[in-house]
């Protein structure tokens, strides 16, 4: 199942370097400038964060169109993007370090911009998670009324994690979890002070505690987990009496930058898994705390992708490179948590109902399905001049459409066995039209101990005979 992390994103920069003088302006310090890194920062580093781990995660957001915008799209390679414009420039905060110290920051378009629309191809997105992140950083994606109404429907049936920000909404009612930090905790704690039942009456020697109980029912959550750095967490539920304080290692953390966000999309993790919300929270706040440990989110790889050359795009090219989860970050998960991957392959050129039945029993033969795509120029070559009739991207994305394909792979050459190395999947499938015969990859599966199966194939279904029939009405 996948997670959903809808929210705002924004483009992170940091300049790095040492500091040695003082400017002979003003006192303050020169940073001689010796590397810059950009990121998808708020809702897109969550999603960022599910990626490198594997998951299949769809990001639901709004992108200006800007050069800052186009970056943040870069900078998501690897993440299902679905998204809408945003109407407003992109924003963009730069952060200058000397060293390991924060020096300053300086924004740039982070004015608050109207409450984006909603499209219906993000609605839908929101509608296929298994569990959904709000990462609301302030800038209106978490206040749009089309979104809050299906999230308050949804929070009935499938985990919602919420991560507030003190200039964006309140959560909607009935979400398994908030995460507001310690002072976003007391800051909105504070703005309901004159609601004395809100709190029951009660007084709490901690603060966290008085913070937390009062916002579980102001905003009527199912629980608050208010993060406090250091010193761990406290988890308020409805359905328990008494708060559960969640201890974290000590760890040595220069920058905390991302520590929440990694807490968030762990917590989404072990909920999906099926945990219950005490054992998630011990796990995301040990996770966060690792997270700082191994240099947080400067230790995050660049998942940017080559800038495209400008002007119409070549034969075979289908413009700029698909966001999907990454296949062989995604079977590397599933194999590591114990899983089977399973892969399929083909053109998948006008898909109809036979390509749908076969992807689907293929899917019921383990933990996740890889699809090996080939490309515009692959299918040509075995093909004919004539085909493919839909580029890569969009066969792709039609494929990543069904709930039973976890993630597409598109390789170049005639057959599948470079992509098959690479991926190595424990089952590779296909069509029963093979059976009684070897396939031809089974030598390669079978070097790594992978097995090859074939499911029911339906002959009187083929994008050949469609493509017949279209050309006649046509």
């Amino acid at each position: 199942m996948r997670i959903v992390v809808v929210g705002d994103v924004m483009l992170d920069v940091d300049l790095s370097g040492e500091a040695t003088r003082l400017s002979p302006d003003a006192p303050v310090p020169v940073v001689d400038v010796t590397g810059t890194r950009r990121r998808a920062g708020g809702a897109g580093l969550v999603a960022r964060m599910l990626a490198e781990d594997g998951w299949p995660v769809t990001l639901v957001t709004v992108l200006g169109d800007d050069d800052a915008g186009r970056q943040l799209q870069d900078h998501l390679a690897g993440v299902r993007l679905v998204s809408g414009p945003s109407g407003h420039a992109s924003p963009v905060k730069t952060r200058v370090r000397a060293g390991s110290h924060p020096v300053v920051r300086f924004d740039q378009g982070c004015d608050k911009p109207p409450v984006p629309e909603m499209t219906g191809a993000m609605l839908r997105a929101v509608e296929e998670a298994g569990v959904v992140i709000v990462a609301d950083y302030g800038r209106g994606v978490a206040a749009n009324p089309q979104l809050r109404s299906l999230l308050a429907r949804l929070a009935a049936g499938i985990p919602v994690i919420w991560d507030p920000h003190p200039s964006g909404p309140e959560p909607v009612p009935g979400v398994a979890v908030v995460t507001p930090n310690l002072a976003e905790a007391t800051k909105a704690a504070a703005a309901y002070s004159q609601d004395r039942e809100a709190s029951g009456g009660q007084e709490h020697a901690d603060p966290a505690t008085a913070a937390a109980q009062t916002l579980l029912t102001r905003w009527a959550s199912r629980a608050v987990l208010v993060t406090r750095g250091e010193d761990g967490a406290l988890l308020v539920r409805a359905d328990e009496p008494e708060p559960l304080a969640v201890p974290a290692p000590r760890v040595a953390a220069g920058d905390p930058c991302g520590a929440g966000d990694r807490l968030v999309a762990g917590l989404a993790v072990h909920l999906l898994a099926g945990r219950p919300l005490p054992e998630a929270s011990a796990l995301a706040v040990q996770e966060a705390a690792d997270f700082l440990a191994a240099g947080g989110v400067s230790a995050l790889p660049d998942r940017a992708v080559e800038e495209q050359p400008s002007g119409p795009a070549p034969r075979g090219s289908s413009g700029p490179l698909l966001r999907t989860t990454e296949p062989l970050l995604l079977a590397r998960a599933v194999r590591g948590s114990g899983g089977t991957v399973v892969a399929t392959g083909g053109c998948f050129d006008l898909l109809h109902a036979g390509h749908v039945r076969t992807l689907a029993a293929a899917r019921e033969l383990g933990d996740c399905l890889i699809v090996c795509l080939n490309s515009d120029e692959s299918v040509r070559r075995l093909k004919g001049p004539e085909r493919p009739i839909i580029g890569q991207h969009d066969r792709a994305e039609l494929l990543l459409a069904m709930e039973c394909v976890d993630a597409v792979m598109v390789f170049d050459e005639d057959t599948p066995e470079a992509a098959l190395d690479r991926l190595r999947p424990d089952i590779w499938v296909k069509g029963g039209d093979y059976k009684g015969a070897r396939l031809p990859e089974s030598d390669l599966v079978e070097r790594w101990g992978g097995r090859c199966l074939t499911v029911p194939f339906h002959p009187a279904r083929s994008t050949t005979g469609l493509a017949e029939a279209l050309a006649k009405v046509s």
